[in-house]
């Protein structure tokens, strides 16, 4: 009889094939045993110290600048026909510096108004691209600080922006 059909060669050569995965699996633990001893020391990246942490927690953190925020009300943008969408649901807010806020307060219907024009001249497929939010947060801004004047606005804080 040929040696590869002998059944019993076949049991012995299935148990000695579970030693190179037990080996591996040796291997990988002590891998990961050895990596994660090696971050927790601060070979790699780690503190090692927890102690440090716990010293940054007990000193107080810097002190936040000042800020007022301007609600605008929620705007519905018809979207041209053609477009995938029907209409746009925008609203925000207007990071102001305090001093400031009861004038960019009084102004806010120039805001509105500004806000509502360029969103209704935007193309529609430039509000679906991925980087739309920014470049369009950016672009309403910068009208934002025309109409209210520089020095006034810090930032816009787009709440909700939902194209249906």
């Amino acid at each position: 009889m040929d040696a590869t059909t002998n059944p019993e060669d076949q049991s012995v050569a299935k148990k000695s094939s579970k030693l190179p995965l037990l080996i591996g699996l040796i291997l990988a633990i002590a891998g990961g045993a050895g990596g994660f001893m090696a971050v927790r020391s601060g070979i790699f990246g780690g503190s090692g110290d927890n102690a440090e942490i716990a010293a940054d927690a007990d000193q107080p953190a810097e002190e936040m600048p000042a800020a007022a925020f301007v609600p605008l009300d929620p705007m519905v943008i018809n979207l041209p026909p053609g477009s995938d969408r029907q209409y746009l649901r925008f609203a925000a807010q207007i990071e102001v510096i305090p001093r400031y806020q009861a004038e960019v307060e009084a102004m806010r219907p120039r805001v509105i108004d500004v806000l509502n024009g360029y969103l209704r001249a935007v193309e529609p497929g430039d509000l679906e691209s991925p980087a739309a939010l920014n470049r369009l947060r950016a672009q309403m801004l910068r009208r934002i600080q025309v109409v209210v004047g520089d020095g006034r606005v810090r930032d816009l804080l787009i709440m909700e922006f939902v194209l249906n």
